[in-house]
């Protein structure tokens, strides 16, 4: 296992295919920096051009995944100055990065924290697990996403109420409503995501790849249109290599080796 000697965002890579990103604050319950976005951003950038990485675990601390941006560095912020730090360009590499992406969360994901949560693919939350984007008493409103991608996720009604009144949403709630993926114990949350990655990575990567891009692009497009997308796609993969052995494998009754090509 590698571990990056920043003291922010670790680095590692426990088994094959796939990395484990770690946001390692604690002092400040692993609130949302300059540093910090700046670190998640550049470790996604090079994830993504891993062709020996095929899954990518995010996580923060046993009692805050992160509790949200770091107030002080926006609190007297005019308005040209938070258009001037352009964050929307850190962010990308989380939301675009081509590997599946699992948050696994225990305690607190407030604010850019549970935007954070929300870039990624699947989210495993531990049973203290609390989601909430609380900007609203703040005198603002979400701005990393927290409106667009509750919405999506939860629905009107839910993510009107969560947004408008700041609300905490405890991990069964938010297992209900469709906000995580599932809940596990504390002690078994990192576990679980590593499980979920680990069966992803032994996927064929160029599939994985596929399902990825075209549920989150056809999610914003007409029903004919992303059905024509998820179409060509599907037809696209029918070209791999993967796709011949997972096909051989099958009728040989043995285990597939997936190459990526």
């Amino acid at each position: 296992m590698s571990q990056s000697t920043d003291p922010v965002v670790l680095l590692e890579y426990p088994v094959d295919g796939v990395a484990v990103v770690r946001i390692s604050r604690p002092e400040a319950k692993n609130a949302l920096n300059s540093a910090v976005r700046h670190q998640l951003a550049e470790h996604f950038r090079a994830l993504a051009r891993r062709d020996d990485i095929r899954a990518i675990v995010l996580t923060g601390g046993e009692q805050f995944f992160v509790a949200g941006a770091d107030i002080k560095e926006f609190a007297t912020a005019s308005p040209i100055e938070m258009y001037g730090r352009h964050t929307e360009l850190l962010w990308d590499p989380i939301a675009r990065c081509p590997k599946p992406v699992i948050a696994a969360v225990n305690g607190f994901a407030l604010g850019g924290g549970c935007e954070l949560a929300m870039h990624c693919d699947i989210i495993v939350a531990g049973e203290s697990a609390r989601f909430a984007q609380p900007e609203v008493k703040l005198g603002l409103m979400p701005g990393a996403g927290g409106t667009q991608r509750l919405v999506r996720a939860v629905g009107k009604f839910q993510a009107m109420r969560i947004a408008l009144t700041g609300c905490m949403v405890k991990a069964p709630e938010a297992l209900a409503i469709g906000m995580v993926s599932e809940v596990v114990p504390d002690d078994q949350t990192l576990a679980r995501a590593l499980a979920l990655a680990s069966e992803i990575a032994a996927l064929p990567p160029l599939a994985v790849q596929q399902i990825k891009e075209v549920m989150l692009a056809g999610a914003d497009l007409p029903l004919d249109s992303a059905l024509t997308l998820e179409r060509k796609a599907f037809q696209l993969l029918f070209d791999s290599a993967d796709q011949k052995e997972g096909a051989a494998a099958f009728f040989e009754k043995r285990k597939p080796t997936y190459r990526g090509e």
